[in-house]
């Protein structure tokens, strides 16, 4: 069972292309078995969250909160880790920060 603040390892499709390939995802939520996910990145010149190798990252990364996209629960392979409390903290408060504009 997938939960929000999972970290999973799913096939993405190419921003300009069919082609897909493995990357790893932050799961925001899951409905009717699609999953909504925000990307992550090992370019750490990028903005967004840092992820780092102690929170279970394979290398520091970064959580792309402007990479927001729904992929099928079948794309999942499998589930790498889960981030902490604080972290799950971190990634809503910005979140809102970015729906805010929505409010006006």
């Amino acid at each position: 069972m997938l939960k929000a603040g999972d970290v999973v390892l799913a096939q993405v499709q190419f921003t300009d292309t069919f082609e897909t390939k493995v990357r790893p995802v932050l799961v925001l939520f899951e409905e009717y078995d699609n999953v909504v996910v925000a990307g992550i990145t090992s370019n750490t010149l990028m903005k967004g969250i840092l992820l780092t190798k102690k929170e279970g990252a394979i290398k520091e990364s970064i959580i792309k909160l402007n990479y927001i996209f729904t992929i099928s629960k079948m794309m999942i392979q499998k589930t790498l880790f889960s981030l902490t409390k604080e972290k799950k903290n971190e990634v809503h408060t910005e979140l809102i920060k970015k729906l805010y504009a929505l409010k006006a």
